[in-house]
């Protein structure tokens, strides 16, 4: 890496350093860290990785009660191949086929890369690596090392970056993605980052890995690791473009530790406790309110087990509803909401269940006469897991909230994982919108890894020479740092408090913009977020230089945040109607459930929309959506021999 110092101009006495290198990973996630083990790999040596700290992303914080990894199967006589794989993904809806074909095609060969890097995935004495059903999956595809599956990946990555004796920078925010070049040919020339301390740094590189996660910042309930804020607004800012941005996934999860709370958690059948907003006075369990039966009451607790997200297809008898009650109690009535594992739940007899409820339950030998016997007996470490992070649920109960856990949208990329408009910038991992509607569980684990081999691949086949010119990265990193420094000298003389704009946002977009959206409620939420959005570009946000990093996160957030807000709006106009994980409130819709106000009415989705992709682009403060066709699977009928001289030339990696 060559170090250069950037002239001040008028940043009065500041001397901002420029490092250049050619490839820029910017994050250290599970697809960020396999971006730089794949390019040293493929001769790409001058690279650097670029992180807030190698502890600080969702894939090595954050896990389930059996963390889903998703790959092509391999095992038995079930047959499987790419094609039957981009099948499943295509089926979720508004998924570009070849996309999926690419994400099914790479499978196997990145998941034996993590096994050759340490990941214990398990296999059986002869070699098969044996798989399990996961939702939205045909196959037995799926498989686990446990509830730290992403964990491990990152430390096994981690470890294989340190004995390839790969850079890394931490401590180190991107707070302004660069690009140089007329519109119509936009690339990237590298990142403008602030330290710990407020200081900054200008990093001038041929390609820059995206590889920033998804927009856990945005929500205030959540299950996004809390030092997790993600930086999609960053590349929004830019002006990259994004693809099925209303597409996210929800569920139950602890929130004082954020974990989802899915499989054995529910499975045991623990009680649902509502108290005031104090936590303590005038507890009750709520769920009978609406459920009356006993029976069905915690079958459908037992579903959300392995149905974990709010599916609104899981409505009016499904196990969804445990979704809504909870989010009756804790949104709308203000109360707070809690699993207690310490006793059975009211009514509950196990003779009583669904067949499916009490055969599981037989099977697993948890005759047990409370939920955390059962717990204790079925899968002990998930109490430990708690114990670990300071809750007893031997002694209290577990506070639970419906929260944001995944983007299958965002920023939109080819079938090499390059920007859809912005050259030389690879947007891996969960800020790659590769997914539309509903995906495979643990498929994002998968394209992670096969998004970030992609990158790797096109750069060292066809941008390993150095074509950024020095002028236009110096004009763009000075431009940038200009404005971000008179933003932040705004925000100390007028702007209003960093944490207070955060939560603003935060609570906005949980109230308007999760699991439960309305056309009304979603029009006052883009006026308040654009209000916001243009009161920080007047106002700055205040926040001494140690914080300046959270001031310019909460500023890339709050762009974020009108985007995917306008996006929804759209969506919502559109006709698109509930799908995925969302629920589109409508009175003289479809009732979601008999026993529910019309309040709870919604509007049926339009299955058309699954045919198309939602793209959205930003120009300035200018927002435009757009509906296109999603692309089909492509046919897989080559003949070998002209897929050879297409291999040799080089023409696959055009």
């Amino acid at each position: 890496m060559k170090k250069e110092t950037l002239s001040p101009l008028l940043l009065g006495d500041v001397k901002i350093p420029v490092t250049r290198v050619h490839t820029l990973v910017v994050g250290s996630g599970a697809a960020g860290l396999n971006a730089a083990v794949q390019l040293h790999r493929q001769g790409v040596a001058d690279l650097l990785v670029l992180t807030e700290g190698l502890d600080q992303g969702t894939s090595i914080n954050t896990g389930s009660d059996k963390q889903t990894y998703y790959k092509l199967g391999m095992y038995g006589t079930e047959p499987d191949a790419p094609a039957l794989m981009a099948e499943s993904y295509f089926n979720g809806g508004s998924m570009h086929g070849d996309l999926a074909l690419v994400e099914a095609s790479l499978s196997a060969r990145c998941f034996l890369n993590l096994v050759s890097l340490g990941v214990p995935f398990p296999h059986d004495r002869y070699g098969q690596y044996v798989g399990y059903k996961t939702d939205h999956d045909p196959r037995q595809r799926a498989t686990s090392i446990g509830p730290y599956t992403s964990r491990e990946m990152c430390r096994a990555l981690i470890r294989e970056v340190k004995r390839l004796r790969i850079p890394v920078r931490e401590k180190r925010w991107a707070v302004s993605l660069l690009t140089t070049g007329p519109e119509s040919s936009r690339r990237a020339a590298g990142v403008l980052a602030v330290t710990a301390s407020g200081k900054f740094e200008a990093y001038a590189a041929e390609n820059v890995v995206y590889a920033v996660g998804g927009p856990g910042g945005l929500y205030h309930t959540s299950v996004y690791p809390s030092c997790h804020t993600g930086a999609i607004g960053t590349a929004l800012l830019a002006g990259a473009r994004a693809q099925s941005l209303p597409e996210s996934q929800y569920g139950l999860a602890s929130t004082q530790f954020r974990w989802n709370v899915s499989g054995t958690y529910m499975q045991v059948i623990p009680k649902f406790v509502s108290t005031d907003a104090d936590g303590k006075s005038n507890p009750r369990e709520f769920l009978g309110d609406i459920l009356a039966h006993a029976g069905e009451r915690y079958s459908l607790v037992f579903l959300k087990g392995y149905q974990w997200p709010f599916d609104s297809r899981k409505l009016n008898g499904g196990s969804s509803i445990v979704d809504i009650l909870v989010y009756i109690e804790t949104v709308q009535k203000g109360r707070r909401v809690f699993l207690d594992f310490r006793a059975d739940p009211e009514g509950f007899d196990p003779a009583t269940l669904s067949d499916e409820a009490r055969t599981y339950l037989q099977k697993s030998g948890a005759s047990q006469t409370t939920p955390l016997a059962r717990l204790q007996h079925m899968n002990p470490k998930a109490i430990e897991l708690y114990k670990d992070h300071g809750i007893d649920l031997r002694k209290e109960p577990l506070e639970i909230a419906v929260c944001a856990q995944h983007q299958n949208g965002g920023l939109a990329g080819t079938v090499w994982w390059e920007s859809a408009n912005i050259a030389h910038l690879f947007p891996v991992g969960e800020v790659n919108g590769s997914h539309g509607v509903a995906r495979p569980g643990g498929s994002a684990l998968n394209s992670g890894q096969v998004g970030s081999l992609r990158a790797a691949t096109r750069i060292a086949q066809v941008y390993k020479t150095w074509t950024l010119p020095a002028a236009g990265f110096k004009t763009a990193a000075t431009a940038s740092a200009r404005e971000l420094m008179r933003w932040l000298k705004t925000g100390a003389k007028k702007g209003a408090d960093w944490k207070a704009e955060r939560l603003e946002l935060q609570k906005r977009m949980s109230a308007a913009g999760a699991h439960i959206r309305s056309a009304a409620g979603l029009t006052k939420a883009v006026e308040e977020a654009r209000a916001q959005w243009t009161r920080l570009q007047e106002s700055g946000c205040r926040a001494a230089p140690k914080d300046w990093r959270e001031a310019l996160t909460t500023r890339q957030l709050a762009f974020a945040q009108l985007v995917v807000l306008d996006a929804l709006k759209f969506a919502v106009e559109s006709g698109v109607g509930s799908r995925g994980s969302a629920l589109v409130l409508d009175k003289s819709g479809k009732p979601a459930d008999t026993r529910l106000t019309a309040d709870w009415n919604y509007a049926p989705e339009s299955p058309s929309y699954r045919e198309q992709v939602l793209e959205t682009t930003t120009r300035g403060n200018a927002i435009t959506h757009s509906w296109v066709p999603r692309r089909p699977i492509p046919a897989s009928d080559a003949w070998f021999e002209t897929a050879w001289a297409a291999f040799l030339d080089g023409r696959v990696f055009k």
